[in-house]
């Protein structure tokens, strides 16, 4: 199963995407919201199968995101079918 990011609210210092799959079902979200120097994100996927698929998109995303600010922290916590996913979250300068 493919799944997507399908943005639902977007603003500089918070965003809500939803995770939509093929058929465009949604099937979890991500939230980021940033304070300064500090970035919070938290998502939710909620079917198991797809664990390396949410990593994989995730990821560049993120690494996006703390390209625009490179002191940036990142406080994550994320869930695939009820179980936490730790993605690397390697700062790249």
């Amino acid at each position: 199963m493919q799944i997507y990011f399908s943005p639902e609210f977007l603003k500089e210092e918070a965003q809500v995407l939803n995770i939509v799959d093929d058929s465009n079902k949604a099937v979890g979200y991500m939230a980021f919201l940033m304070e300064q120097e500090k970035m919070y994100v938290y998502g939710q996927l909620e079917q198991e199968g797809v664990t390396e698929d949410f990593k994989d998109l995730i990821k560049p995303y993120l690494q996006g995101l703390t390209k625009l600010k490179p002191n940036l922290e990142v406080y994550s916590y994320l869930t695939v079918g009820g179980q936490k996913v730790d993605i690397d979250q390697e700062n790249k300068s």
